[in-house]
């Protein structure tokens, strides 16, 4: 009798995890989180939040414990959860749109497809403003196009390439200032005076990082930068106005078509398809959560949950853009690197 009830243990030991419920897998169990950038700025301050209510919705209800990974604008994280993360469905990342076309600037350093990965979804679609210091001397749109204004970059992500872009596509004349780790401490260097602006500072992280700027008058806003107008922001000029032709506004085009998506969630290749349906459809639940949105709307976050079938429509664009698009689009960024 030992021997059978040995023999049992045994043989339920060894079957497969793919051969247990969804339920069953996540059940006592945590999901790494990942956040491609620095404690502290709009990614992390949403995952956050995304991370005390995900697993509510999961099967089996995980708990998510968040992990900040940082590196090169969330090139590491991006690597990492395409080549070393575990594939069963007990990591997730939220990394940096810029990731979508990096390697458009950047190709040696991708170690990814993106056509691979599981899109889980995206915590919002999002807008962006240039902005300089209240006592800058560019305060206008205007002046972007006639006086050099310092603003503070950060590898690889939307602080940098933008201004880089507006810079090649409309002739506006930011001075780049490399090196910050990331936008938190960007933002803290136009505080201190290093730096006299933000070249693409989205509105979601502004609202939550300095709350009290935009009310208070405590910046100037110089562009708006998004692939649709956002009606808050029609008094300020729009950055794609400015484009004079087809096929600037093309690479414009293509540029933008990640704020979409501006903070992808994604999981690793190769996780089971039970498990990715399950985290996509527990992403989708957020956006009828009124615990998660009152949460969001508490710490002044802008969440609007844009599904995994919505995000892969976006990477499809990107991935099938022309190579005529896509070659203007890295010649134009690396203009001045």
């Amino acid at each position: 009798m030992r021997l059978v009830v040995a023999m049992a243990a045994v043989a339920l030991s060894g079957v497969p995890a793919a051969a247990q419920s969804v339920a069953e897998f996540y059940a006592g169990r945590q999901i790494i989180m990942i956040v491609g950038s620095t404690p502290g700025g709009g990614y992390d301050t949403q995952a956050r939040l995304v991370a005390r209510h995900l697993g509510r919705h999961i099967p089996g209800h995980p708990t998510i414990v968040v992990q900040n990974m940082p590196a090169a604008g969330s090139l590491a994280a991006t690597n990492h959860m395409f080549n070393i993360a575990p594939k069963d469905g007990s990591a997730i990342a939220l990394v940096q749109r810029g990731m979508l076309l990096i390697k458009n600037w950047n190709p040696a350093s991708v170690r990814f497809d993106l056509g691979q990965f599981n899109w889980i979804g995206s915590i919002n679609r999002e807008v962006a403003l240039s902005v300089s210091r209240a006592d800058a001397p560019v305060k206008t749109a205007q002046q972007l196009f006639t006086t050099e204004v310092i603003t503070g970059a950060t590898a690889g992500i939307d602080p940098e390439i933008t201004p880089r872009l507006l810079n090649a596509l409309i002739g506006t004349k930011f001075k780049l200032v490399m090196g910050y780790p990331g936008l938190t401490e960007i933002v803290l260097a136009m505080e201190r005076g290093e730096v006299e602006a933000v070249g693409d500072w989205s509105v979601s992280s502004l609202k939550a990082a300095r709350p009290t700027w935009l009310p208070e008058k405590k910046i100037n806003l110089l562009l708006h930068i998004a692939l649709r107008p956002d009606p808050e922001f029609a008094h300020v000029p729009f950055a794609l106005d400015f484009v004079k032709n087809a096929a600037d506004r093309a690479v414009m085009e293509l540029y933008l078509t990640q704020k979409t998506v501006a903070r992808p969630v994604l999981a690793p290749p190769g996780v089971p398809a039970d498990r990715i349906a399950a985290l996509r459809a527990a992403f989708a639940a957020l956006a009828n959560d009124r615990q998660f949105l009152a949460d969001g709307q508490k710490a002044k976050l802008d969440v609007d949950p844009v599904t995994g079938a919505e995000v892969d429509k976006v990477i499809a664009m990107i991935t099938s853009a022309s190579e005529e698009t896509a070659q203007r689009l890295q010649k134009a960024v690396a203009q001045d690197r």
